[in-house]
C-alpha cells in the first residue's frame, strides 16, 4: 500500500499564503512517472480535485481548477520526490483538508471530481479565516 504524508496545513487569515508539501514513504514510488494531484474536500461538500501536474514526453504539464487559477502554483521536485502546493491569496472557501493523490500512471483523465485516484495521503487541514 502506497503511504503519502502531506503537511504544511495552517489556520491563515483571507489573503494569506501557505505551501503544502507531500512526500512517499513508499520507496521506489516514484511522483515523476505519475499524474499527481492535490485534491480538497470541506465539511459537508464531495471532494474535488485542485490541480494536477504530469510529465510525459519530456514535458511537464499543470491543469488547475478554475476556483484556483492564478493563485495556486502545483510543482515537482523529482530530486527529492516531494509534491508541492503554492497557494496565494486564500480566500475562506479555500478551507478544507487537502490531499496528495496520485494516478498509476501519467495520464491524469477526468480529475476535478477528485477520485478514483491509486492513492492518496491522510490530509492536512487548511482553514482561512476573513
Amino acid at each position: 500500500q502506497v503511504h503519502l504524508v502531506e503537511s504544511g496545513g495552517a489556520s491563515v487569515q483571507a489573503g494569506g499564503s501557505l505551501r503544502l508539501s507531500c512526500a512517499a514513504k513508499t520507496p521506489g514510488y516514484t511522483f515523476g512517472r505519475r499524474c499527481m494531484a492535490w485534491v480538497r474536500q470541506a465539511p459537508g461538500k464531495e471532494r474535488e480535485g485542485v490541480a494536477v501536474i504530469r510529465t510525459a514526453l519530456g514535458m511537464t504539464e499543470s491543469d488547475y481548477a478554475d476556483s484556483v487559477k492564478g493563485r495556486f502554483t502545483i510543482s515537482r521536485d523529482d530530486a527529492s520526490n516531494t509534491l508541492y502546493l503554492q497557494m496565494n491569496s486564500l480566500k475562506p472557501e479555500d478551507s478544507g483538508t487537502y490531499y496528495c493523490a496520485a494516478r498509476s500512471s501519467v495520464l491524469c483523465g477526468p480529475w476535478t471530481f477528485g477520485a478514483d485516484f491509486e492513492a492518496s495521503g491522510q490530509g492536512t487541514q487548511v482553514t482561512v479565516s476573513s
